[in-house]
């Protein structure tokens, strides 16, 4: 036992420095790498993954914990070689622990699950000793096979990889259960190289990212949010300059390859075999080899491989410096090395403190991705910035002319602008591309409703519904066609609807109150005015509509109360005061009255019914006055 516990340490080394120096200075770059975005905004798609989140947040660190158990998961691998007893009992439990660890792994981020691969490939290679080169040569001159020391002396290799094909086949098959067999749905923009007609093209473009991604560990330069949409053209020949990659890449790797299965000298065969299996095997999912992948680079499944990168580079050097007599010149370029990725790190942390950073960094690295454009117009957009939203979300589209979020999105603010006919092209030409894109289909309504085509706003409307069957706001804008067809009926059961599927629809009980109350029904108003305060207590807009009602049923006590909760809550609307102010002047508190008046009278001076309210109520005090005196 003591042998191996030796041989791991020659593998895996332990740290020259004290294990509180080298936790501190670990600790201190990560700080000093991230400290700038510590205090930034939620961006990107954390305001779904983690803002708008309701059953857990900690989907955001999703990569992180993956990660995390992926190395406790190999760590309890190889304390099963630690803690061996002639039974195996510890090996068993180590081994079991370790599955176990994978499994959570794999529930964090799929990829987690091929730490059973590299504890296989560990075993066999690096703690087994298999010397690949040797078998080779045995093959060709025929000779008999025999185990090697090493894996005699385990023993229980068959038995761990048994152990290891089991729990990896059972956590596929639970996996498969919870989630079925159908792969996720990507499109042609996601992933360009996956529907190519021919192989050799796919053959190659897949080659050419993953030297992308090699690229990436060497120098983090270039980082992106997002890599699709015609960020990285299609490589279509064998003429393209970009091939001269793929061979640098596999040249690189072949050579590694070969020196981590045939090299002579134990060591160094073992360690770049654990090397190039954490650079690789973690990878494998993200290879687009055994199913379509959603991206085309993704800098997030780089995590775990590099610490496999980390593992070659330092031995690299460490060969390096066995070679040289300049030693203070390699240990130069290794610090300089960790300097110049510390500073790219602190500077792409500081990009992520606001969309407006993060998607403005990314114009530069690929200026051809129409999601890029898209995200800085909507950024713009919400910010109130239209005039150059609308540039992005022009050059999206001509980037991408079937992005039909960028459409939608570009005729919303063409729609608020009154360019009512480009938007409804804009808008036809999104539903044509793609049918079931519910949200546009409202759009679409909302434009033809306001170019009084109601029969096709209407059945636009009816379309993004049957998409779409819980939506609320469909519902809403469908009961303002029909309160405009004075449909009242219609009108009422479309933001009944509204507010059943989103209680807390605002928009749609003020609306029911409304229309109940225009049209003398009262006691209705009355009725779906309390149910709605119910639900949303400390909406002003309801208590103003509600003590509307009561005032005109002559509820007079209860009628101000709801309006000066309404004021407090905003004492600067002017319909509340005025409206406020004719409670008061049918109630007969004539000197109330006339403050209110006058307060919403400042606060809109154009405010005609008002002005005329105001002249009633001041004819009618001078009128008191002359008859006192």
């Amino acid at each position: 036992m003591a042998e191996w516990d030796a041989s791991l340490d020659h593998i895996i080394p332990s740290s020259v420095l004290p294990p509180f120096w080298a936790k501190f200075l670990v600790g201190f770059a990560s700080l000093v790498c991230f400290a700038r975005s510590y205090d930034g905004d939620f961006v990107f798609d954390d305001s779904e993954a983690i803002v708008n989140n309701k059953v857990a947040g900690v989907v955001g660190r999703a990569d992180l914990l993956g990660a995390l158990f992926f190395l406790l998961s190999f760590l309890g691998y190889c304390k099963a070689f630690r803690e061996t007893t002639k039974e195996g009992t510890h090996s068993t439990f180590w081994v079991l622990l370790s599955i176990l660890l994978g499994a959570v792994a794999m529930l964090c981020k799929e990829q987690g699950i091929t730490v059973l691969g590299l504890n296989a490939i560990f075993d066999i290679l690096v703690i087994g000793k298999l010397n690949v080169l040797e078998i080779v040569q045995k093959v060709l001159r025929k000779d008999r096979l025999v185990e090697s020391p090493g894996m005699l002396r385990t023993g229980g290799l068959l038995f761990r990889m048994t152990l290891l094909a089991l729990g990896g086949a059972g956590v596929l098959y639970v996996r498969w259960k919870i989630m079925g067999t159908g792969p996720p749905a990507f499109t042609e923009v996601d992933n360009p190289a996956s529907f190519a007609d021919s192989v050799l093209v796919r053959a190659m473009n897949y080659n050419y990212y993953y030297s992308l991604n090699a690229w990436l560990l060497l120098c983090p330069w270039w980082l992106c949010f997002d890599w699709s949409m015609g960020c990285i053209p299609l490589i279509k020949s064998v003429g393209d300059w970009r091939v001269i990659a793929l061979a640098a890449l596999w040249f690189c790797l072949i050579g590694l390859i070969r020196q981590a299965l045939c090299s002579e000298d134990s060591h160094k065969r073992r360690i770049l075999t654990l090397g190039l299996g954490l650079l690789i095997i973690p990878f494998l999912p993200a290879s687009n080899l055994f199913f379509r992948v959603g991206f085309v680079v993704a800098e997030r499944v780089l995590y775990l491989p590099s610490a496999g990168y980390c593992m070659l580079l330092t031995f690299g050097f460490a060969a390096l410096s066995k070679h040289t007599k300049k030693k203070k010149l390699i240990a130069a370029l290794i610090l300089g090395i960790l300097f110049l990725n510390m500073l790219r790190c602190v500077v792409r942390s500081s990009e992520w403190r606001s969309e407006d950073q993060l998607f403005q960094s990314a114009l530069s690295v690929c200026p051809l991705n129409a999601k890029v454009h898209y995200n800085v117009g909507k950024n713009l957009a919400d910010k109130g910035n239209q005039t150059a939203a609308i540039r992005y979300y022009r050059e999206a589209v001509r980037l991408n002319p079937k992005y039909v979020h960028a459409m939608n999105n570009l005729g919303n603010i063409l729609k608020e602008r009154n360019e009512l006919q480009e938007a409804e092209e804009l808008l036809s030409l999104a539903v044509q591309i793609q049918p079931d894109f519910a949200a546009a289909w409202m759009n679409l309504g909302i434009v033809q409703n306001s170019l009084k085509r109601f029969q096709a706003a209407e059945q636009s409307y009816r379309t993004a519904i049957k998409h779409r069957r819980k939506y609320p706001d469909c519902y809403y804008n469908l009961g303002r066609l029909y309160a405009d067809l004075n449909r009242h009926v219609d009108a009422l059961n479309a933001w009944r609807n509204a507010t059943v599927l989103k209680p807390e629809h605002s928009l749609a009980w003020n609306n029911m109150i409304i229309l109940l109350d225009n049209t003398g029904n009262l006691a209705q108003a009355e009725a779906v005015g309390r149910e709605a305060l119910e639900l949303i207590p400390n909406d002003h807009s309801l208590m103003f509509s509600l003590a509307n009602v009561l005032g005109k049923s002559q509820k007079y006590k209860e009628s101000e109360a709801l309006f000066l909760k309404a004021i407090k809550a905003h004492p600067n609307t002017a319909s509340y005061h005025g409206n406020l102010a004719v409670l008061y002047h049918r109630w007969g508190h004539l000197d109330l009255a006339k403050k209110h008046y006058e307060i919403s009278l400042r606060l809109d001076p154009t405010a005609s019914g008002t002005k005329e309210n105001y002249g009633l109520l001041r004819r009618k005090l001078e009128q008191m006055q002359k008859k006192n005196v």
